[in-house]
């Protein structure tokens, strides 16, 4: 840890704080105030560099606001955190909106306070999104933390602002992490779901029914498998990937296709549904027999009552009827 940065000072609003943050934005590296010209090299006369140019800025900022230069931010402790921020809240209360001056200290209360955001990502390092996006969200929600921070109130700035930057997180992967997206109800019951499934699989040395599940929540069973189908849309696989390399199957895609014959006749099978219709209800029932049964001529004589000839002469009488029915629409 740093050493305390206010010590001798009785007050923290008394003590004089600076930073080194990055220069706000009102501020373009390629334009200092007019006070300062850009600045050149000694040999050459040309531009300066543009890390000179920044540092001119950066010098030029502490000369404004009449404050001294403070250890880089990874080198203050907790505790020196806490007590600049109280003072730079302070500082920013009597700030214009808008204005160089405000923009330069919400800058450096953001730098101050971002191991915050870097203790609450860290409770996400186990999902699979990277942790550069976590951070950056995490910085978001420190940010509306920042704005809506009053010190008057008496709460410290890290108790008030981890709500916020969680918060900020779980929306997150609440709103981008799944691939489908489910109602938020459908969300959190995964979650439970995961919960209490492993606890009951430690307990019963085996995975637990959707009973036990339903009964362990106290929810129906059929919230339970609602649940469990929404849990398939966390995370989707694409059709073409390619499969490992000790995969001998190919795509996806050229797995789960397969070729239906059945299309072939499906237009014969709509114009005979009109011609069928219109047969005698005996006739009918003796083509049903036959290729919907599969009964050959002497089953379906016995299920009539009459003979094998007479159920070949319908048969043949009936289907010379509905191919010329065919032809005929053709």
């Amino acid at each position: 840890m740093s050493p305390r940065l206010d010590n001798g000072i009785s007050d923290p609003a008394d003590m004089q704080v600076a930073t080194a943050p990055a220069v706000p934005e009102q501020h373009s590296p390629d334009r200092l105030p007019d006070t300062h010209p850009l600045p050149t090299d000694a040999l050459t006369g040309d531009q300066a560099s543009p890390e000179a140019i920044a540092e001119a800025v950066e010098a030029d900022l502490f000369e404004q606001f009449q404050l001294p230069e403070i250890p880089p931010y990874d080198e203050v402790g907790p505790l020196d955190a806490r007590a600049l921020s109280k003072t730079l809240f302070r500082r920013l209360e009597t700030l214009e909106e808008g204005t160089h001056e405000y923009a330069y200290v919400r800058n450096t209360l953001v730098e101050l306070n971002l191991a915050l955001v870097k203790f609450a990502a860290s409770r996400f390092r186990s999902r699979s999104e990277p942790m550069e996006d976590i951070v950056q969200v995490g910085t978001i929600g420190l940010i509306k933390a920042i704005d809506r921070f009053e010190l008057d109130r008496g709460v410290e700035f890290p108790t008030f602002a981890m709500p916020t930057i969680v918060g900020e997180i779980k929306r997150f992967f609440r709103d981008t992490s799944w691939s489908v997206r489910v109602p938020r109800r459908l969300q959190e019951l995964r979650l439970d779901l995961a919960k209490a499934g492993d606890e009951l699989a430690q307990k019963l040395d085996r995975a637990p029914t959707v009973e036990e599940l339903a009964q362990r929540l106290n929810i129906s069973t059929e919230d339970v498998v609602e649940g469990m189908a929404a849990s398939n849309a966390y995370t989707a696989s694409s059709l073409d990937a390619q499969p490992e390399e000790d995969d001998t199957e190919g795509a996806l895609a050229d797995r789960i296709g397969y070729e239906d014959h059945g299309l072939e006749g499906i237009e014969y099978v709509e114009s005979l549904k009109p011609l069928i219709a219109e047969l005698p209800a005996r006739d009918r029932k003796i083509l049903s027999l036959r290729f919907v049964a599969n009964m050959t001529q002497s089953e379906i004589g016995e299920e009539l009552g009459i003979s094998q000839m007479h159920v070949s002469r319908l048969l043949s009488r009936t289907l010379g009827k509905l191919r010329k029915g065919l032809m005929i629409e053709e």
